[in-house]
C-alpha cells in the first residue's frame, strides 16, 4: 500500500509538468486557433538556454532561468509573427505543418549544438524527503504540485476576470466580431503566443531533473500535454490539471506494476488521446477563413517516352556509381516512398497522418520475421510486409472516420509512438539472439545477389524500380474513378456523402494504399542491410516526412523526387558536400528553413511549379510539330501538370447532340413519403411531427419563416442529422435508418443552401464524382488501370439544360454565382435520383435567373420525371413552379394545398406577417 501510494505521489509530480506544459498550448489553442506541435521543442529550446547560460557560462541559476523562459516567449512571439501569421489565408494543413516546420528547425538546431545523447541536471527545487500517509517521496514532487495549482489559478483567474482575458475568448468566438469592439485578433495572437510559450519554457527547465535533458525527450513531452488538453478540451485549465495529474499518476503506477509490459506506461497519452477523440467524435473547432483552400492537385498524367528514358539513365546512372553513391540514391528512393504514401492519405484524401514511419516499420518487422523466422525469400517477404502492413493500416485509419484534421494528426502519431514503443523498443520482439535487429542475412531476387552490402549498385536498381511501379500505381488512382471519390472527400465530406460516396470506405481505402506503400519502404530501408534495425523508423520522423512532403507539393507524384534531397543522407546531402564539405550535417535545418520558405512563399510545393515548366514547354513542342501531333497520350509516367486548365482538354467528354443524348431521360419514378418527422437539438424542436408526400412528377414546395425548421428537414430526410426521428421511404424500401450515402444510392439526391462544391476540381468532375458507380472491384482495378467512360446521356443532357457546355474544364473558383448555383443542381441531377431536394437554390439570383432556374425546376418534374422538394424564401418562384406548397412554421405543418389554398389560409398570412408584403400573401 505505501508503495502504491508512494508512486501515486510521484505522479502527481510528474503530472503536474504535463499540465503545465498542455496550459501553454490552449493559451496558444485559445488565442490563435493553432494546434502547436512545435509546444515541446520551444520549451527544449528554453531548457537548453537555461542550461547553456548555467552550466557553460556561470550565470545564477533563476536569472538563467528567467532568460530560458524569455527565450521560449520570443521564439513564441516570431513563430506567430514570421510563420502563423502570413498562412492566416492558407489551408489549415499549412498552419499544421507550419508549427511542424518550426518543430523541425528548432530540433535540428539543438541536435547539432548539443547532441541528442541526456544530460543529468541536478534538482534545485528542495529535494528533500517527507513522509506522507506513510509513504516517503522527494520534497520536489510536491514543489511542481503547487506551482501547477498555482499557475492553474492564475490562468483561470486571468482568462475569466480581466479584459485580456475577455478579449481572448470574443476572439476565439468570433474574429469580425471582436474587431468590430476594439479587439486586435493579432495582438491576442501574439499575446497568447508569448505566454503559452513562456509556459514551454518554464515547463522544460522545471523536467530536465527528473527525465534529463535531451532533445528527444523534451520534445516528445507533446503528447503527454495533447492528452491532458484535450481532457480540458482545450478550454478549461482547471479541468486540464486534472487530466495532466491523473496521466501523470497512471504512468507513475504503471511503471511500478506493469514493468514487465515494455512500453505500457510511455502509452497512456495515446490511450487517453484516443478515448478523448474517439468518444467524442468531433474535431476541434479550429478557426478557419472564407478564403481558406486547400493545397493544389496535380492530374496524374503520365508520359511513357520521358519516364522510360528517365528509368534508363537512373539505372545507368546507379550502374556507374560508387557505393556511397548508391547508398544515397537508395536513401532517396525510399524517403521519396515514403512522401509518395504521405501523398495518398493527405494529398488526395485529406487526411493528415502522421504514421508513416510507423508503418514503414510495421513492414520491416513482419517482413523481418517473415524471412528470419520462415525462411523466406526476400520476394516474398517483401510482399509479406507490405499486404501484412494493410490490415495496420486500416486500423489507424478507424478514427479518420470520427476524427479529422489536427485531431487525427495528434491520434495517428500517438498510435504510431505507441508502436514504436511497445513493439520496435522491445527487445524480445525486435531483435534476433547476437544481432542489433532481425536477422535476415543477405538478399537475392529471383536467383540474383541484390545484397546492400556486397551490391549497393544493384539494390539500388531495385528500389528504384520499386518506387517507379509504386508512383504508376499512385497516378493511376488518381485519373480513376477511385482518386475522384478520395479528392471529393478531400473537397467536402458532406457533399461527397449526398451524392452516393462511402466516405468511410474512401477513407479506409487512402489509409490501405498508403499503409502499403510506406511499408515497402520500410522492408526496402530494412533489407539493405543483413539486419532490420528499427531505430530508422522513429515515429516523430513522421513529422519531418509530411514537411519534406509539402516542400516537394502534396499533390503532386514528381514532388517525392525534390522533397528528398533535402533530407540528410540522400543525394542532395551528397552533392552538398562536394560543393561545401560537411554541409550535409546541415540538412535537417536546411529542409527545415526551406519548409518554412515554402509554406509562406508557395504553400502549392515544388511539384506545381515543375509541372507548369512541363506543360508549358510540352506546349511550345506541340505548337512546332503542328496540329496533327497534338494527340497527347494521358498514359505517362511523371506528372507535369497541374490540371486541365494547363492544357489536359482530353478527358471533356463530347457534349453535341447525340441521339442517345437527345432523348429525354426518365428517372425512376419512386415516390417518397415523410411521416411523423421530428428533429430535436437537446431542448429545442426544429421539427415536429411533419408528414408530406412526393409523387413522380411533382413539384412540392416547403416554405416558412426564418427558422420554421426548412433545411433540418431536409438534412433529416437525407439522413445528415442524428437527432431525427419518424419514418421516411422512398418507394417500397424504408431508408429511415440509412447513412447518407446509401440513402444518395438508394435515389435521394439534395442541393445545399452553402453550395458545398468540390472547389478544387472542375466542372466535370464534379460531375463525374456524381454519376459514377464503381463496382465491387473497382477499388482494384484502379490501381492498374484506371476507369474512364464518357459522361452519361442523361448528364449530358444536364450539361446542356444547365448551359455548363462551356465551362467544363474551368475550375469551380473561376465560375460566376449563378454558374455556381446552376453547377451545385446539375450535379445533384447527375445521381439520376427518383426524388431531388433543392435547398435554397435561388438564394442570391437576380429576377431573370430566378425565372429561368423555376423553368429548369418544372422542366426536371415533367420531362425527367423527378419528384422535387423545393425550399425557397422567393415565395413567387415557389407559388409559379409548384404543384403542392407545404408551409411550416415553429417547426410544425400549418398549412398544406395548391398554391391559390395556401395564399388564402389565414395561418399562413399570420406566420408571413413581417416577411410578405400584403401584395404577396394576397390570394
Amino acid at each position: 500500500m505505501d508503495d502504491i501510494l508512494r508512486f501515486a505521489l510521484l505522479g502527481l509530480g510528474l503530472g503536474a509538468l504535463y499540465a503545465l506544459t498542455a496550459h501553454g498550448i490552449v493559451l496558444v489553442y485559445r488565442g490563435s486557433g493553432v494546434l502547436n506541435f512545435a509546444h515541446g521543442a520551444i520549451g527544449m529550446a528554453g531548457a537548453y538556454v537555461q542550461w547553456e547560460l548555467a552550466v557553460n557560462h556561470g550565470v545564477p541559476y533563476w536569472p538563467a532561468v528567467a532568460c530560458g523562459v524569455l527565450g521560449s516567449t520570443l521564439l513564441g512571439v516570431l513563430t506567430h509573427l514570421l510563420v502563423i501569421r502570413p498562412l492566416r489565408r492558407a489551408s489549415s494543413l499549412a498552419r499544421l505543418v507550419g508549427t511542424l516546420a518550426v518543430f523541425i528547425v528548432l530540433t535540428a538546431v539543438a541536435v547539432k549544438r548539443y547532441g541528442d545523447s541526456v544530460q543529468l541536471v541536478p534538482a534545485k527545487l528542495p529535494s528533500g524527503l517527507v513522509e506522507i500517509g506513510g509513504a516517503t517521496v522527494s520534497e520536489d514532487r510536491i514543489w511542481l504540485l503547487g506551482i501547477a495549482v498555482v499557475v492553474t489559478a492564475a490562468l483561470h483567474t486571468l482568462y475569466k476576470r480581466t479584459l485580456f482575458g475577455l478579449g481572448t475568448t470574443a476572439v476565439a468566438e468570433n474574429q469580425g466580431a471582436a474587431a468590430s469592439l476594439g479587439w486586435s485578433a493579432d495582438l491576442i495572437a501574439a499575446a497568447n503566443w508569448g505566454l503559452g510559450s513562456a509556459l514551454a519554457g518554464l515547463t522544460g527547465i522545471l523536467i530536465v531533473p527528473v527525465i534529463g535533458l535531451s532533445v528527444t525527450g523534451l520534445t516528445t513531452l507533446l503528447l503527454s500535454a495533447l492528452a491532458a488538453a484535450l481532457v480540458g478540451r482545450f478550454s478549461s485549465f482547471p479541468v486540464t490539471l486534472a487530466g495532466g495529474l491523473v496521466i501523470g499518476v497512471v504512468q507513475s503506477e504503471l511503471t511500478r506494476f506493469g514493468s514487465d509490459v515494455t512500453g505500457l506506461a510511455a502509452s497512456v497519452p495515446f490511450l487517453v488521446i484516443a478515448l478523448m477523440l474517439v468518444a467524442r467524435g468531433r474535431a476541434l473547432p479550429l478557426r478557419g477563413t472564407f478564403l481558406e483552400r486547400l493545397p493544389a492537385l496535380g492530374t496524374g498524367r503520365v508520359r511513357p517516352v520521358p519516364l522510360a528514358l528517365a528509368v534508363v539513365t537512373g539505372l545507368l546512372l546507379i550502374g556507374l556509381s560508387s557505393p556511397l553513391w548508391a547508398d544515397a540514391i537508395t536513401n532517396t528512393l525510399v524517403l521519396s516512398l515514403i512522401i509518395l504514401s504521405i501523398i495518398v492519405v493527405t494529398g488526395y484524401a485529406g487526411q493528415v497522418s502522421l504514421a508513416a514511419y510507423a508503418l514503414a516499420g510495421t513492414g520491416a518487422f513482419i517482413a523481418g520475421h517473415a524471412a528470419a523466422d520462415w525462411g523466406w525469400p526476400f520476394e516474398l517477404a517483401l510482399l509479406a510486409g507490405v499486404l501484412g502492413t494493410v490490415p495496420i493500416g486500416l486500423l489507424f485509419a478507424l478514427p479518420a472516420v470520427r476524427t479529422r484534421g489536427v485531431n487525427l494528426a495528434i491520434i495517428t502519431l500517438g498510435l504510431g509512438t505507441t508502436l514504436e514503443t511497445m513493439v520496435f523498443q522491445n527487445t524480445d520482439l525486435s531483435t534476433t539472439p547476437g544481432s542489433d535487429g532481425i536477422a535476415v542475412g543477405k538478399q537475392t531476387l529471383f536467383g540474383i545477389d541484390i545484397s546492400g552490402v556486397d551490391h549497393p549498385q544493384r539494390y539500388a536498381a531495385v528500389v528504384l524500380v520499386m518506387f517507379v511501379a509504386a508512383a504508376l500505381v499512385v497516378a493511376n488512382v488518381r485519373r480513376s474513378r477511385t482518386g475522384r471519390r478520395l479528392i471529393a472527400v478531400r473537397a467536402n465530406e458532406r457533399a461527397a456523402a449526398a451524392l452516393g460516396i462511402d466516405v468511410r470506405a474512401a477513407k479506409l481505402y487512402a489509409f490501405g494504399l498508403s499503409a502499403a506503400i510506406a511499408a515497402l519502404a520500410g522492408v526496402l530501408t530494412g533489407f539493405r542491410s543483413t539486419s532490420v534495425v528499427f531505430a530508422d523508423f522513429a515515429s516523430f520522423e513522421s513529422i519531418t516526412a509530411l514537411g519534406l512532403a509539402v516542400i516537394g507539393g502534396v499533390g503532386f507524384l514528381v514532388g517525392p523526387l525534390f522533397a528528398a534531397t533535402f533530407a540528410a543522407g540522400t543525394v542532395g546531402a551528397r552533392f552538398g558536400d562536394l560543393v561545401l564539405p560537411g554541409l550535409s550535417e546541415w540538412m535537417p535545418l536546411i529542409g527545415g528553413i526551406i519548409l518554412v520558405l515554402t509554406l509562406v512563399g508557395n504553400q502549392d510545393g515544388i511539384g506545381r511549379e515543375a509541372g507548369k515548366q512541363a506543360a508549358a514547354a510540352e506546349r511550345r513542342l506541340l505548337s512546332k510539330r503542328g496540329p496533327k501531333h497534338t494527340d497527347v497520350t494521358q498514359d505517362t509516367a511523371a506528372e507535369v501538370t497541374d490540371g486541365r486548365a494547363e492544357g489536359d482538354k482530353s478527358a471533356a467528354p463530347d457534349v453535341r447532340p447525340t441521339a442517345p443524348s437527345q432523348a429525354t431521360h426518365r428517372a425512376p419514378g419512386l415516390p417518397l413519403h415523410v411521416r411523423d418527422l421530428t428533429v430535436r437539438y437537446g431542448g429545442v424542436v426544429a421539427v415536429d411531427g411533419l408528414s408530406f408526400d412526393i409523387e413522380p412528377g411533382r413539384v412540392v414546395g416547403l416554405i416558412g419563416p426564418n427558422g420554421a425548421g426548412k433545411t433540418s428537414a431536409i438534412d433529416a430526410v437525407t439522413g445528415f442529422t442524428r437527432a431525427a426521428s419518424g419514418s421516411v421511404r422512398l418507394g417500397d424500401q424504408d431508408v429511415t435508418r440509412l447513412p447518407v450515402h446509401r440513402r444518395a444510392g438508394s435515389g435521394l439526391s439534395r442541393s445545399f443552401q452553402s453550395l458545398e462544391l468540390f472547389e478544387d476540381m472542375s466542372v466535370l468532375d464534379n460531375l463525374y464524382a456524381a454519376c459514377d458507380r464503381p463496382g465491387p472491384w473497382t477499388y482494384l482495378k484502379d490501381l492498374v488501370r484506371p476507369g474512364s467512360r464518357p459522361l452519361p446521356a442523361h448528364v449530358l443532357v444536364a450539361v446542356r439544360e444547365f448551359g455548363l457546355e462551356s465551362a467544363l474544364d474551368r475550375p469551380v473558383g473561376d465560375l460566376s454565382y449563378g454558374e455556381r448555383r446552376l453547377l451545385a443542381i446539375a450535379r445533384a441531377v447527375a445521381t439520376s435520383p427518383s426524388v431531388l431536394l433543392l435547398d435554397e437554390p435561388a438564394a442570391g439570383l437576380s429576377d431573370d435567373e430566378s425565372r429561368e432556374l423555376a423553368h429548369l425546376v418544372r422542366r426536371l418534374a415533367e420531362d425527367w420525371g423527378m419528384g422535387v422538394l423545393l425550399v425557397e424564401h422567393d415565395v413567387d418562384m415557389v407559388m409559379s413552379v409548384c404543384d403542392e406548397v407545404v408551409v411550416l412554421d415553429f417547426g410544425r405543418r400549418i398549412c398544406v394545398g395548391t398554391p391559390e389554398e395556401v395564399r388564402g389560409d389565414p395561418a399562413v398570412r399570420a406566420a408571413y406577417l413581417g416577411d410578405l408584403s400584403p401584395e404577396e400573401v394576397a390570394p
